[in-house]
């Protein structure tokens, strides 16, 4: 059961936060708190319902799919179920970086600009709008609630992001205090950041901890390493998202912390895509968020086969995501949760990992710290990290003629910033760089193995 206070937080704080940003959160939450309930067939009815909407929509206002549907010939009025998007062509990075401004509705107005890791793809530069932004808060709200805990409970938060790391002003500072959130910096994990991260956990004794899986993992082993207790806390689940979550470290953070891991699965790209219930199911956002699973010709495959996703998310009339290639690679399932959710479910969710990187003094470093260097720099159009010792760190550059060649220097420097002075830092330049025998592109590649 929640406490008074997280309930004053969840039904009277948050929603006056979300009001204030003009975010329909709240309505759009209890929504699908309804929705999801109802049968597979009703699910997929909506779903048809809502997508002849939004291509309508979007064919009005939005001058790239003006052009693209007049040149196939697509008509969005005659959709009548969710297959008849397999006649539109895929949306990929290439076409939204040289379609920026074609892609953005002429209604839109107070559009937030946002990048992707690049971790697991090349960094994109998107735009998203307050529907968009409501929608993605209210479906990881709604999955929070699934494991009886609420915004407002104590919650430890393992991230790296710049976008949550640099922005710790004052009204964010405050607003954390409020709602219970203490962030703990993924990138630095010392040996004295280790113990602080965990004296932190156990002074705030978090109802829920949310972060990167491999973060999270490491945090417990360094304390099962140590014979600290953290299974005593009062943890009630502990959420990982944008990486991989692999088995041992799944069963690391249940056997330290005493929780189980509900495993999320998305980006700031492709939306909030899908969640795990406490009944493992992986259920997909079908409310927003159509998934497809498709070979490497673009044919799309039936459930249970493996392939690349691709997602259509249906709450971003102001600048669209319409059969969008993550880059990933997963399985769609054709059971029905035992939970009672008709929402739809991901069987697995392959790839989309990211190495750790360690520092000449021992300090383990989430690899999008270097990433975060090299990405928004202008005219660089790809690269790859390569840690090959303590002592070495290589750089692959592939870059245009707007490159500036004083970046170089800025590289280095950050990276000795990071990695030590005393690491030598080599940067070359390449004309392309070779994808990995799985045909996945790593950015990150470490040679050196964590203990």
């Amino acid at each position: 059961m929640f406490d008074l206070y997280t309930k004053f937080v969840s039904n009277v704080i948050f929603p006056l936060h979300e009001k204030l940003k003009s975010h329909t959160t709240v309505s759009v939450r209890k929504q699908m708190e309804e929705t999801q309930w109802l049968s597979v067939d009703e699910v997929e009815r909506q779903q048809a319902i809502r997508l002849t909407d939004f291509l309508v929509k979007i064919s009005e206002e939005v001058p790239y799919y003006k052009v693209l549907f007049k040149k196939i010939d697509f008509k969005p009025q005659s959709v009548n179920k969710v297959s008849t998007l397999e006649q539109l062509p895929f949306l990929t990075k290439e076409i939204i970086r040289d379609n920026f401004e074609k892609l953005k509705s002429d209604t839109a107005s107070n559009l937030q600009r946002f990048n992707t890791g690049g971790s697991s793809g090349s960094p994109l530069v998107f735009l998203l709008g307050n529907e968009r932004v409501s929608h993605d808060v209210a479906a990881k709200w709604r999955a929070t609630r699934w494991w009886d805990v609420d915004i407002g409970d104590p919650e430890i938060v393992v991230w790296g992001s710049p976008i949550e790391l640099g922005g710790q002003d004052k009204v964010k500072a405050i607003r954390d205090k409020i709602i219970r959130t203490h962030l703990l910096p993924a990138f630095e994990m010392s040996d004295t950041n280790l113990k602080k991260f965990i004296q932190s956990i156990q002074k705030t004794r978090p109802k829920m901890l949310f972060g990167y899986p491999s973060s999270i993992s490491h945090i417990a082993l360094y304390a099962e390493k140590e014979n600290i207790k953290m299974s005593d806390l009062g943890i009630k689940v502990a959420f990982v998202t944008s990486e991989k979550l692999y088995d041992h470290q799944r069963s690391a953070i249940e056997r330290v912390f005493g929780c189980p891991v509900a495993n999320g699965y998305g980006g700031r790209d492709a939306g909030f895509i899908a969640h795990q219930c406490p009944q493992s199911g992986m259920h997909i956002t079908a409310d927003d968020i159509i998934v497809e699973i498709v070979d490497v010709d673009g044919k799309v495959l039936p459930k249970g086969e493996s392939g690349e996703i691709v997602v259509t998310h249906m709450a971003t009339g102001e600048f669209p995501f319409v059969r969008y290639k993550t880059g990933d690679i997963g399985v769609l399932d054709d059971e029905i949760c035992s939970c009672g959710r008709g929402l739809p479910l991901l069987k697995e969710i392959q790839g989309r990992t990211t190495d750790f990187i360690i520092a000449n003094d021992g300090t383990v470093m989430h690899g999008l710290a270097l990433i975060y260097v090299i990405r928004d720099i202008d005219g660089v159009e790809n690269f790859k990290i390569t840690q090959e010792s303590l002592d070495l760190t290589t750089v692959q550059l592939v870059t245009n003629e707007i490159f500036d060649e004083a970046e170089i220097n800025g590289i280095i420097k950050g990276f000795k910033q990071r990695l030590g002075e005393s690491v030598r830092i080599e940067v070359e330049r390449v004309t392309g760089i070779q994808k990995e025998k799985s045909g996945k592109f790593r950015y990150v590649v470490s040679h050196v193995k964590t203990s």
